[in-house]
């Protein structure tokens, strides 16, 4: 199927989380500010359900939900069917069969009000947006996240890794196919685990292992005609996150910057294969910061780097070609006001510049 091209152009999108407990309220927010691509809110202060974790283990075999703990427990003696079950319905799924198998990876209204909540409201748009965004937690993340019943990272457990993997894969799917009902779909795998890759405290996972994870994630996305994208909010080996086949690489310009610089002929490529950077240069994370940055020092800021990438030998136009505009990681942590103040700074940036392509 063919994927559909990501339109930059500095148009403005969100992470994901919002701080509001009723979902009307927070996609009413984000097509006010983000009408061109608006995601579907995670709303992780009106259930524990829509936590990072949580949300996506909702169907997963072998999850146990006990004493405030979510773990793997492969000792129950259902695990085996579950197994089972599991992977006839992924198979069911990748060989074309279409009589509901994608439904088990599916997100419950339960787990995720907000995928509901936005496409109930947009079909009733004058206007339709250019696209829209989904997103999931990534495989390395949510591995390093989950242990099994005796406190093991279930990443290094082959069995529970593929699962995890398989099950992203499968729910990337079914969004893709709800999103796509009324624009394309872009996919972000929000990766921010991949900061502490390379660290001391996972010497023993490699770049092949990132990159096959992400790869059959974003294989998946891309076989339903979704474009993907990677947003990690901590620094990183870019160059790993630049091999894979993502449309779009988001990252915290805000705070870490500086490290992007390090890898000129990673970007230069990425970018010449139509690759979009998205911009978290709003400062979601840092509640002092967003309540004192003005709309002028954003941009001041923004061209700054810019000016930077154009140093080491980056095309400066199509940088902001192919740029999207974002907070610089989720806004669940945040006030409702400060959210909202954070999305409208996005909005205002991104309208400025668009005005100068």
């Amino acid at each position: 199927m063919e994927v559909k091209k990501v339109k930059g152009g500095c148009l403005a999108t969100t992470i994901g989380s919002l701080p509001h407990t009723d979902a009307g309220d927070a996609v009413e927010l984000i097509l006010k500010y983000t009408p061109d691509i608006p995601a579907w809110p995670q709303l992780p202060k009106r259930s524990p359900n829509e936590g990072m974790v949580l949300q996506f283990t909702e169907n997963m075999p072998g999850i146990e939900r006990k004493d405030g703990r979510t773990y793997f427990d492969v000792t129950q003696s259902s695990f085996d069917d579950e197994l089972i079950g599991f992977y006839s319905d992924y198979l069911a799924v990748t060989e074309g069969e279409e009589d509901g198998h994608l439904e088990r990876f599916a997100l419950s209204e339960k787990h995720a009000a907000g995928i509901y909540a936005l496409l109930e409201i947009i079909p009733s748009l004058e206007i339709k947006p250019v696209m829209v965004k989904g997103q999931l937690t990534g495989p390395f993340t949510l591995g390093t996240s989950l242990t099994d019943q005796e406190g093991r990272c279930a990443y290094y457990n082959p069995q529970l890794r593929d699962v995890i993997v398989k099950y992203l894969a499968m729910n990337a799917r079914w969004q893709v196919r709800k999103l796509s009902r009324i624009s394309p779909a872009l996919i972000f795998i929000d990766e921010p685990g991949m900061s502490a890759f390379g660290s001391s405290a996972f010497v023993g996972v490699s770049e092949e292992d990132i990159l096959n994870d992400l790869g059959e994630i974003i294989e998946a996305i891309h076989s339903e005609g979704g474009s993907a994208g990677i947003h990690c909010c901590g620094n990183t080996d870019w160059s790993v996150l630049l091999k894979t086949g993502i449309d779009v690489l988001s990252f915290d310009a805000y705070e870490f910057f500086d490290r992007l610089t390090l890898y000129p002929d990673e970007l230069r490529e990425f970018l010449n294969r139509g690759g979009v950077l998205s911009w978290g240069i709003v400062p979601s994370l840092q509640p002092d910061m967003l309540e004192v940055e003005t709309l002028d020092s954003l941009i001041a800021k923004l061209e700054g780097q810019i000016s930077r990438l154009e140093r080491i030998g980056l095309d400066a136009d199509l940088i902001k070609r192919q740029s999207l505009i974002t907070p610089s990681c989720g806004a669940g942590s945040l006030t409702e006001d400060l959210a909202e103040r954070a999305l409208r700074l996005t909005f205002e940036l991104s309208q400025a510049l668009r005005k100068e392509l």
